[in-house]
């Protein structure tokens, strides 16, 4: 059977508790990776090149986008943000099962570029309940939080181009149906072809 990670993209609603899922996740199961992006902003103070980001200048950044380098890749404030293939591949041909938490266009960016890509999205039980949560928060105002449950809206649109879908009720059964489905990922058909013609082939040769 196929010995290469799973390389899963994460999205979800602000609020519906993505990140804290991620983080649960990579601390709970060993073979986990979480996916390190590149960026044309400068270091702030203490962040490691290779460890909080990749960081590149403005034209190389370009460049790797031309020449299909960048999985997924948006310009924010004046500089490029990514996830740079080079390092995904590596992590995925080690056997590691890769997370990438990035919002939907990127997703789609990932997908087209390595179509075995899985694609997760999160959500709590209920829109009052994310409304809750984002209040909960204490870091936004009311008016930055109606923009988020309207720009929640437009991503509920999309949702259903996502092959999984996460209910964040209870994180720790999220986080272990968020494992098991990753895992069960490595058995579908489509991740094993090479396998399946060996089989065929040796069948042939067995049977004569």
């Amino acid at each position: 059977m196929q010995d290469r990670g799973v390389l899963t993209v994460i999205s979800g609603f602000s609020g519906a508790g993505k990140g804290t899922l991620v983080k649960k996740l990579i601390s709970e199961y060993d073979n986990y990776s979480l996916s390190v992006s590149m960026t044309t902003r400068a270091p702030r103070e203490g962040e490691v090149d290779g460890k909080d980001y990749f960081f590149i200048d403005k034209p190389a950044f370009e460049r790797n986008i031309e020449n299909g380098m960048m999985l997924e890749h948006a310009e924010y404030q004046g500089n490029y943000y990514g996830t740079p293939r080079e390092y995904v591949e590596k992590q995925l041909s080690a056997g590691k099962d890769v997370i990438l938490e990035i919002e939907y266009l990127g997703a789609f960016q990932v997908k087209k570029m390595l179509p075995e890509a899985l694609l997760l999205f999160v959500t709590p039980p209920s829109a009052e309940e994310l409304l809750r949560r984002l209040r909960g928060r204490h870091t936004e105002t009311e008016e930055q939080i109606q923009g988020r449950m309207k720009r929640a809206i437009e991503e509920a649109d999309i949702v259903d181009k996502y092959e999984f879908i996460l209910l964040n009720d209870d994180l720790d059964t999220c986080v272990r149906q968020t494992h098991e489905i990753i895992q069960n990922a490595k058995f579908s058909v489509s991740r094993n072809a090479a396998f399946i013609e060996e089989i065929k082939k040796e069948l042939t040769v067995t049977v004569g």
